[in-house]
């Protein structure tokens, strides 16, 4: 690689790494892609009499492991009995000790939804009436933290390294088929499967602690293992691992046998390993299709055979790309890309976009279900980042394609040019008799006269003295003709601005597919936006939402914005039994995603406007993450109360929102 061509791969591999660790860092701890929808007893509710279980119900059905359930006493002791189990679709229960005292318990959970991804959270109910709790439940570690974090990055090298591998693969077969005899397109293509082989090992290794504990040292874990090649996702990894060693005689075919024949003798191998490597890679993409977004939720049936589709399309794309960007920076002078093999490619990649168009429209209506939710929800706003950046590289393809072109008209127009030259060149090569001059007798006699003779014994007997030096001095000379001919290819590689243009619109591409793959990446990791919506839904609707026994009990939901970091979420309080007189509150803090959370300072004022009372303030207890209670509240009459929360988020972060709630 010249100088002035070897910074800019840096760059690009800068912006890869960038790019990826910036995305992945960004992911939430635990991508949740089922969510919790109800419980009982439910968040927050105050229950007469200690129940014989506790069952929680999710969006979609989840893996349960011995520790999936936990419940947890005011001291922070468990209380649950025996291994959580299914109950009926996708509810499951955990039962509890009898005869529990009073107080107030925190339900804990850790499962996997079934599109392979860890969900995990808390909250709380109380028997008789709410106490403070020391209950520690701990970060919700599976998911995120460093195993997370190398989880992220064996997805991003894994889905990289079979672009890498099945678009080069393509590139090769369909548009250039001199490429599998060039040393660097080789060497590309073996690294895409040995990236993918080395990533789907890790991920094997990691998935037992990344969808437990989170911990590193129970990477290595056999008990753990074994635990995950029970599970659909460990059966995709080793299939995957299976057809990698398929995947490996096809390129040793590809790269040996392959290269060695002639072109006639080609044909008939290329379709060959046309239908080999296409049923291996359709297979390699399966291997993701039926353990990630597309076996779950919606229509499964035909959303696994269109992610297969995504995927060849995005390989076909991003991983041709990659192998045109090789062979016009790195070909040797002797095989350098042709004008055809750049036009097939084009046509390749302008059917590989309308395959994704196509299947993407599909897929972005399945997971995010409405147009609120492409603004409102991280997966919708990730896929819109997406669709921009598709449509860059689309404008940057366009670009390409006119080079090409041009190029294309060039080597037309250059065709008569060379002819003639090779004419010429034949002609200067057979020389007629005439040109067999007296010079050859001359040189003969030359030989014979005594000088001549004098000067060949001298020249023999230096001849050992002088040996070593010629040789010597041959090496040099050869090194620096090599040299002068680099240069001189160069400049001439250089001088066409043709191919010139289209080298540095290639470059940019690839420059946009690293990021487009990180985002991409990112986007399997996020809960969809229709699973988010349904979730927020159910966890606001009366239906789920936190009650006691009175039959007078007020349910408000209050949505705040404070403008800062993390400043959307909403405030739910309960009013029980919302009469004239003593009332208990419970106050929750929910995030975006419907979650408990903790905020900097929680504030209550009722104000009864009509009759000019308070505002009458407020002062709640936290109990635990996301959960404060305020007994004893004395509500002077009955009426229409507004109710004032004000919420601070941070230092400078604060709001106050109002809801009128009938008490009495």
């Amino acid at each position: 690689m010249s100088q002035t061509i070897a910074p800019r791969f840096r760059a690009l591999m800068l912006l890869f790494m960038a790019v990826a660790g910036v995305l992945l860092a960004g992911a939430a701890p635990a991508s949740a892609h089922a969510a919790l929808t109800g419980s009982d007893p439910q968040q927050g509710a105050v229950v007469d009499k200690a129940p014989s279980q506790v069952s929680l119900t999710f969006s979609e059905q989840v893996a349960l492991s011995d520790n999936s359930l936990r419940v947890l006493d005011p001291k922070g002791n468990r209380v649950d009995t025996g291994k959580p189990s299914g109950v009926s679709g996708t509810t499951y229960a955990v039962r509890l000790h009898s005869g529990l005292p009073d107080g107030t318990y925190t339900v804990a959970y850790q499962v996997v939804s079934a599109d392979s991804h860890p969900v995990g959270g808390a909250y709380t109910f109380s028997i008789g009436a709410p106490s403070k709790t020391t209950a520690a439940v701990g970060d919700q570690t599976a998911g995120g933290g460093i195993v997370g974090g190398l989880y992220g990055l064996g997805r991003y090298v894994s889905y990289a390294g079979f672009v890498v591998l099945a678009g080069g693969a393509a590139f090769v077969l369909a548009c250039w088929q001199r490429g599998s005899g060039v040393r660097v397109v080789q060497r590309l293509i073996v690294s895409g499967w040995v990236a993918l082989t080395a990533a789907t090992l890790a991920l094997l290794l990691l998935r037992g602690s990344y969808t437990t504990s989170g911990k590193i040292g129970d990477v290595f874990d056999l008990t753990l293992l074994g635990q995950v090649l029970q599970t659909r996702t460990g059966a995709a990894l080793v299939s995957r691992l299976l057809l990698l060693a398929a995947a490996a005689l096809f390129v040793a075919v590809l790269f040996g046998e392959y290269q060695k024949r002639t072109d006639d003798e080609k044909r008939d191998l290329t379709f060959g390993l046309a239908i080999g490597g296409t049923v291996v890679a359709v297979g390699l993409a399966a291997s993701w299709a039926m353990s990630e977004h597309a076996s779950t939720g919606l229509q499964p049936g035909i959303a696994m055979p269109v992610d297969v589709v995504h995927l060849l399309a995005v390989a076909a794309w991003l991983g041709g790309l990659v192998a045109l960007l090789v062979a016009l920076y790195r070909a040797p002078s002797e095989t350098p890309v042709e004008t055809a093999a750049v036009h097939r490619f084009s046509q390749v990649a302008f059917g590989s976009v309308l395959a994704l168009v196509a299947t993407g429209t599909y897929q972005s209506w399945r997971q995010v279900g409405s147009w609120s939710a492409l603004t409102d929800t991280r997966y919708g706003q990730l896929l819109l980042v997406k669709v921009g950046l598709v449509a860059l590289m689309v404008g940057v393809a366009w670009t390409s394609r006119r080079w090409t072109g041009r190029l294309a008209q060039t080597a037309a127009a250059k065709a008569p040019a060379k002819a003639r030259a090779k004419v010429a060149a034949t002609a200067g090569k057979n020389p007629g008799p005439d040109a067999k001059t007296g010079a050859g007798e001359t040189g003969a006699g030359a030989g014979k006269t005594g000088a001549g003779k004098a000067d060949g014994d001298k020249a023999k007997r230096g001849g050992k003295a002088a040996k070593g030096e010629a040789a010597r001095r041959a090496a040099q000379l050869a090194r620096q003709q090599a040299a002068v001919d680099t240069a001189r290819q160069k400049r001439l590689r250089d001088a066409d601005p043709h191919r010139f243009g289209l080298r540095r619109s290639v470059l940019m591409e690839a420059g946009v597919a690293v990021v487009l793959l990180a985002v991409t990446t990112v986007l399997t990791q996020t809960e969809p936006g229709r699973t988010e919506t349904d979730a927020r839904t159910a966890t606001s609707s009366p239906s789920s939402s936190s009650s006691s026994s009175g039959v007078g009990a007020v349910t408000l939901d209050m949505p705040f914005d404070t403008g800062g970091k993390d400043g959307k979420g909403v405030v739910r309080i309960d009013i029980d039994p919302a009469r004239v007189g003593g009332n208990e509150l419970h106050i929750f803090s929910l995030g975006p995603n419907g979650r408990l959370r903790d905020i900097t300072e929680l504030k209550i004022a009722f104000t009864l406007a009509a009759k000019d009372l308070g505002p009458l303030p407020v002062n709640p207890e936290y109990v635990t993450t996301g959960h404060w209670v305020a007994s004893g509240v004395q509500i002077p009459m009955a009426g229409d109360w507004q109710v004032a929360v004000t919420v601070r988020t941070s230092d400078i972060d604060q709001v106050t929102v109002t809801k009128n709630a009938q008490i009495g």
